[in-house]
């Protein structure tokens, strides 16, 4: 090869290396960060580069009209590429109605790779709309009326805005993940159920994710139609998403750096490679052994290296200096005022103690025509700390569940503060101060102790999409305040030595005490625990009582769900028993020893 041969294949490389970058942040931003498996990924790259070639294109007539299309405008670049931005996001819309409101999960990745079949099949095979399988040609390159395409200034220049645009997308990505809004996103990777209830809007944060992932898809397919000249249907065909996914997952899911190497070792470097093996076997054999290789480094790198050659980066914080547990003070709801906080109960006995503050009237949930829950009243009132005891399958969790919304009634209705509530959202129910905790484990595992906590902070400045792209400086303090919170609540509970740990590498116990810290970080006016003492110390259970007991006074309305009967005898009054869907009787501890129905169906033993 002379020099100007390599000069030329290098400059290549570049290109295809940098669309293969800018392509993979994108697909990393939805997958690695924010969770959503977009396995039609690759129908927004060429949605962008079809769009970039007809907004570059002359009239059809051109040329002998000898080829169909939309557009034909023979817009000046770099409109092309913007348009190619433009219509990537715009193509994410309707996905966003129906990964938000129908599809969750892994249905979400197989509606999205039904529909790049889908839209591939139409493109190839319905010549009228986007002229089929031919696809299109002689698309101008930018700049080609002032700079001549076929020199090698010209392929060094193009390679260059290339990188440039793939460092943009880089600092853009990670200007995301590196704030208040990216811990959202990891967060609801995690869990999105326990986002949800922490006042997280998930249908929100996935659209936007899709939107901006669909926009960072389109350049880069704009930048590569520009290069190559040509844009047809095959080229963009659903397997070339698992190629960027396999590049994601070898290089690291959820690390940007991981994702521009991995960009780098498998569409680039694995196929490159590819080409110098001397041909043998039947036609077509070669690049049949490239999928079944790329499938194997997939399978190998899930089973023996999950986290990817560069794994996601653990997320430290600086130590505060440490207090001693008896200056702890527990952040209550915002309408709670510091000096109603301060007070104890018969203080604010005048502030509405005792009143009822959520309640469920006739609530009802069903299950393939099964009554877990049959036309359950009950109130919680302000400043009491009720119990909800009963055998298992009794319906206590999934009458919280239903008080927090994280679960729909099939029939009543839940009241907070005199409003009905019960077409409200989770979401929507835990900014209005009903706040949750799960039965089962429901940490952020890939998320650190701190993060945890801070995760729940309500109405953080960097939370939104908006905040985190104006940068640290306009976040930082509102987070230095949030850190100092949560160095706090740390040496109340005891587990500042564990701020840095991933949550998921935690005992059963210091899981449990950080959802109720999480909880608590969120300012709840009204606090639903669900059986919080499991796997926790008789130690320190008492001492959770008895800062539960404080948030009371302070003014929160909080229920337990817990089969420590010792835990209720002491600070639970009133306690509501449940049985076989229904309230049995609600009293106090000691009252309710003396009714036999009640210790025939729970309290014998």
């Amino acid at each position: 090869m002379s020099g100007t041969g390599l000069a030329f294949y290098l400059t290549t490389l570049l290109v295809y290396g940098a669309v293969d970058v800018i392509a993979c942040l994108g697909l990393n931003q939805q997958f690695g960060v924010a969770g959503v498996t977009n396995f039609g990924y690759i129908i927004f790259q060429a949605a962008g580069a079809y769009t970039a070639a007809t907004l570059s294109l002359p009239s059809q007539s051109a040329n002998g009209g000898f080829q169909t299309y939309i557009g034909g405008l023979g817009l000046p670049f770099p409109v092309p590429w913007i348009g190619a931005m433009i219509v990537g996001g715009l193509l994410a819309l309707p996905f966003t109605f129906l990964v938000g409101r129908r599809l969750r999960g892994d249905f979400v990745a197989i509606g999205l790779l039904v529909a790049a079949v889908m839209a591939n099949l139409l493109v190839t095979n319905f010549r009228p709309f986007l002229n089929g399988a031919a696809g299109l040609a002689l698309v101008p390159a930018p700049l080609h009326s002032v700079l001549d395409p076929q020199s090698l200034s010209y392929q060094w220049g193009y390679s260059a805005v290339a990188i440039l645009l793939a460092a943009g997308t880089y600092w853009f990505c990670r200007r995301m993940t590196e704030s208040p809004y990216g811990r959202t996103l990891r967060a609801m990777r995690d869990n999105d159920e326990v986002a949800d209830s922490l006042g997280k809007n998930l249908r929100m944060l996935r659209a936007q994710m899709l939107v901006i992932g669909g926009m960072i898809a389109g350049l880069s397919g704009g930048v590569l139609v520009g290069f190559i000249t040509l844009w047809a249907p095959s080229a963009w065909g659903y397997a070339e998403t698992i190629v960027l996914f396999a590049a994601v997952i070898i290089g690291g899911a959820g690390n940007h750096a991981g994702a521009i190497l991995g960009a780098i070792l498998v569409p680039l470097g694995f196929e490159e490679a590819s080409r110098f093996i001397p041909a043998f076997g039947p036609a077509g054999l070669i690049p049949a052994l490239q999928w079944v290789a790329i499938g194997l480094l997939i399978v190998l790198f899930l089973w023996f290296r999950p986290q990817g050659i560069i794994p996601e980066r653990r997320r430290t914080t600086p130590a505060a200096p440490e207090k001693a547990p008896s200056t702890v003070q527990f952040a209550v709801h915002p309408r709670w005022g510091p000096a109603q906080a301060a007070t104890g109960l018969e203080a604010d006995a005048g502030a509405g103690i005792g009143e009822a503050v959520l309640e469920a009237r006739d609530l009802s949930r069903r299950f393939g025509g099964v009554d877990a829950v049959a036309q359950v009243s009950l109130a919680l009132s302000r400043g009491r700390l009720t119990g909800l005891i009963g055998p298992n399958g009794a319906g206590k969790s999934t009458t919280l569940a239903m008080l927090a919304g994280t679960l729909p009634a099939s029939g009543g209705s839940v009241w907070l503060d005199g409003r009905d509530i019960t077409s409200v959202p989770a979401y929507c129910r835990a900014r209005l101060g009903v706040v949750r905790t799960f039965q089962l484990a429901s940490e952020f595992k890939r998320l650190t102790v701190m993060e945890n906590l801070l995760s729940a902070v309500p109405q953080q400045r960097g939370e939104s999409l908006r905040g985190a792209l104006l940068g640290r400086r306009y976040w930082a303090a509102d987070e230095g305040v949030s850190i100092e919170r949560a160095w706090d609540m740390l040496d109340g509970f005891g587990l500042r030595a564990q701020a840095d740990e991933y949550a998921g590498d935690l005992s059963g116990g210091q899981r449990r005490l950080v959802e109720i810290m999480r909880a608590l970080m969120a300012q709840p006016e009204v606090l639903l625990l669900d059986e919080p003492m499991a796997g926790v110390h008789p130690k320190l259970a008492t001492e959770i009582g008895q800062h539960l007991i404080e948030l009371c006074h302070s003014g929160m309305t909080i229920g337990v769900v817990e089969h420590e009967l010792a835990f209720m005898d002491r600070f639970c009054d009133p306690v509501v028993v449940m049985a076989q869907g229904r309230v049995l009787a609600a009293g106090t501890m000691a009252a309710l020893r003396q009714q036999p129905e009640v210790v025939e169906a729970y309290l014998v033993g």
